[in-house]
């Protein structure tokens, strides 16, 4: 049974944060940060080396492969700011299309900087992927 690659680790979201050598990288963090901790209501807790995520779930697959992971988190990556909606963007194309500059992937959302975006759209976005997990995967 394959587990997820990405675990928890002990390191401290906020010193992680504080070690990001481009200041609007690190001011866009810290603005993140702020804001996943009072959507959630949850501790950041960092996931891997560079992953800061909020809550947990437990997945089985039909493949026989589980884990756990968190439920929504970001990655102040150099090249791009990732968050990561677990769910997915299958229903979000209203809310994305306010959003301003972004790309997406699977499970993440792209953002140059927080400059290029609509906040509140952002929090719509959030709220939506977590509903859609407590849905798919109860509290």
């Amino acid at each position: 049974m394959a587990e997820n690659k990405t675990q928890p680790s002990a390191t401290s979201a906020s010193e992680f944060i504080a070690s990001i050598e481009n200041p609007t990288r690190r001011a866009d963090a810290e603005t993140m940060l702020a804001m996943m901790q009072r959507i959630t209501g949850w501790q950041p807790r960092m996931w891997g080396p560079s992953i800061i995520g909020f809550g947990e779930y437990h997945y089985k697959y039909e493949s026989g492969r589980e884990g756990d992971f968190m439920r929504t988190g970001f990655s102040p990556r150099k090249a791009n700011l990732v968050l990561y909606i677990m769910p997915g963007y299958a229903d979000y194309s209203d809310k994305l299309a306010r959003l301003g500059k972004h790309k997406i992937g699977k499970s993440c959302l792209y953002i140059n900087k927080l400059a290029d975006i609509d906040m509140a759209v952002l929090e719509e976005i959030i709220e939506a992927g977590l509903d859609d997990m407590a849905r798919k995967y109860p509290l």
